[in-house]
């Protein structure tokens, strides 16, 4: 079982635009040409912050719209807010709140000895570097900048370093880096 943090991050090292927009990634290629539909078999359960669900919320499922779709995983998924926030009727969405210890230990209970997946922001990924829990980033670097917006992970990682594991370009747009986190 492994906690992998798996994105997509614009060449200058941002996950989104200011205003939580992924737009500039669709255009760089077809999600089903890179790793993810084997990355996602492996996950077991997975965790994202308000702003990822939202925006999953308004892009993806969109309630009330003719042109809405339905939550994307079977997989139970934590989204931790200190806000209160919609649920969606047939998923397995799970609240939290605090510190991503406690919430960690359900996740992988949950989980049944497949991956844990932190699905973003780079904020709550970086709660579970802090905390020891993250195993791997798997990082798609597209090939475009945003100039500014929400940082991959905000945080300094220096000593023990990331241990480099895997580089794989996919089609024009994405070269994949793949880092083993390396505990104290």
């Amino acid at each position: 079982m492994t906690t992998q943090y798996y994105t997509a991050s614009s060449l200058d090292g941002f996950i989104a635009t200011p205003d939580d927009s992924l737009e500039w990634l669709f255009p760089l290629g077809d999600i089903n040409e890179t790793t993810y539909p084997q990355f996602i078999e492996q996950v077991g359960a997975l965790a994202m912050g308000s702003a990822t669900y939202e925006w999953m919320l308004e892009h993806v499922v969109n309630p009330g719209s003719p042109h809405g779709g339905k939550w994307p995983y079977a997989q139970p998924a934590w989204v931790f807010s200190s806000r209160k926030l919609p649920g969606i009727p047939g998923a397995d969405i799970r609240f939290a709140t605090g510190d991503v210890r406690p919430v960690h230990a359900q996740m992988q209970a949950a989980a049944q000895g497949r991956n844990v997946w932190i699905v973003g922001g780079g904020e709550l990924v970086g709660q579970f570097h802090d905390a020891g829990l993250l195993d791997e980033i798997i990082v798609q670097v597209g090939s475009v900048t945003l100039g500014a917006g929400k940082q991959l992970l905000p945080r300094k990682i220096t000593s023990p370093s990331l241990k480099l594991v895997s580089v794989r370009q996919m089609g024009t747009g994405f070269a994949e880096l793949r880092y083993e986190v390396p505990r104290n």
